[in-house]
């Protein structure tokens, strides 16, 4: 039975090239292995992110006046309601540091080099984008903190040199954070955001399969016949699929142990709750912004750290292109552990200081 259907299936759509490819196509087995799968765990989250996306639209209600409704009658109303807001608030901070700990694995083991350009060059879109996702879908619940969260956030986008003023009202809709910003970022989230992130997505997994995983420097003094790999399929993919049983797991006990908070509804003629600060992966920049005077030689303070993380930001992400396939691991292995302690060393202090 199993046999007349794959052969009904391969007669129309000829899978078996694609089988084929699959089984022969090999993984490196070597002592940071375990590094290959945090890019599936993030591709993972992400599509844990879809699902409950959906199911928290067919109740969600955009608009000033019915936003934060609707997420309370989700919350208390709709049965499991609170758990599917928890598991999509809780699968975007995990998409988002699986991502993190992905990319900087592959900037050590140097894997960003020829011929991955492009794919290191759209996994540091696909990272964007997703931070994008979480900013964009933080205003929806239309709550206390959301409101004034993205309030900042905006204006801090509205003090960039030259567009500032432009970005900010095409994001708000106008002067101030309104229900017409509400509806934009509700557009955004749901049919912009996805649509961007699954065509760079679809395009980085395209390299990522053609080209394979990359293998470790050290294996250059080891001989062909000595090297140890595994097939991706099923070997590799099975060994996918439990860690993504084991994310599953993580995921649901921190939905069920620490569920989202709503909180009070936005007010816009209230003043700002006290220790109000942004995601966690955005707690590093806003805390230096904190930091910086707010005259810096010519330049208002503000406005440099905005253009320094714009730039570091853009070298980071073209990083292939000026940093050169010839570069050292010391160098690297410096430049990363220096990136990696700032950013946890600036998110725990704006924690604590906030």
């Amino acid at each position: 039975m199993k046999e007349k259907l794959y052969h009904w299936i391969d007669e129309r759509f000829q899978i078996g090239n694609l089988v084929r490819f699959m089984q022969h196509k090999r993984v490196p087995m070597h002592g940071k292995s375990i590094f290959y799968y945090f890019g599936g765990i993030a591709m993972f989250f992400f599509t844990i992110q879809v699902i409950s996306g959906i199911l928290l639209l067919l109740y969600y209600k955009p608009g000033e006046a019915t936003a934060y409704e609707s997420v309370q009658f989700i919350t208390s109303e709709v049965e499991f309601g609170w758990l599917v807001r928890s598991i999509h608030a809780w699968s975007a901070n995990l998409m988002i540091l699986a991502a993190f700990i992905h990319m900087f694995t592959v900037f050590f083991e140097r894997a960003f080099r020829m011929p991955r350009e492009l794919t290191w060059i759209t996994g540091g879109i696909l990272l964007m984008l997703g931070m994008g996702f979480g900013f964009s879908g933080y205003l929806l619940p239309w709550n206390e903190l959301a409101y004034f969260a993205t309030k900042v956030g905006t204006d801090i986008m509205g003090a960039i040199p030259l567009i500032g003023p432009f970005a900010l009202k095409l994001l708000r809709g106008g002067e101030d954070v309104t229900g017409a910003t509400l509806s934009r970022f509700f557009a955004v989230h749901v049919a912009v955001m996805p649509a961007l992130f699954t065509l760079i997505l679809s395009i980085h997994l395209l390299f990522v399969q053609r080209q394979g995983m990359s293998e470790p420097d050290e294996w250059k003094e080891i001989k062909e016949g000595d090297r140890r790999y595994m097939p991706f399929f099923p070997h590799f993919m099975l060994r996918d699929v439990l860690l993504w049983t084991v994310a599953l797991n993580v995921l649901a006990l921190l939905a069920i142990l620490w569920p989202s908070e709503l909180g009070l509804k936005a007010d816009p003629f209230a003043s700002a709750p006290a220790g109000i600060r942004p995601e966690w992966y955005f707690l590093f920049m806003f805390q230096t912004l904190k930091l910086i005077p707010p005259h810096v030689l010519f330049m208002e303070g503000e406005i440099l750290g905005i253009v320094g993380f714009g730039v570091g930001a853009a070298a980071w992400v073209l990083l292939p292109l000026w940093i050169g396939s010839k570069v050292k691991s010391t160098t690297t292995g410096i430049i990363g552990t220096l990136v990696v302690l700032y950013i946890v060393g600036m998110t725990v202090w704006g924690y604590i200081a906030s």
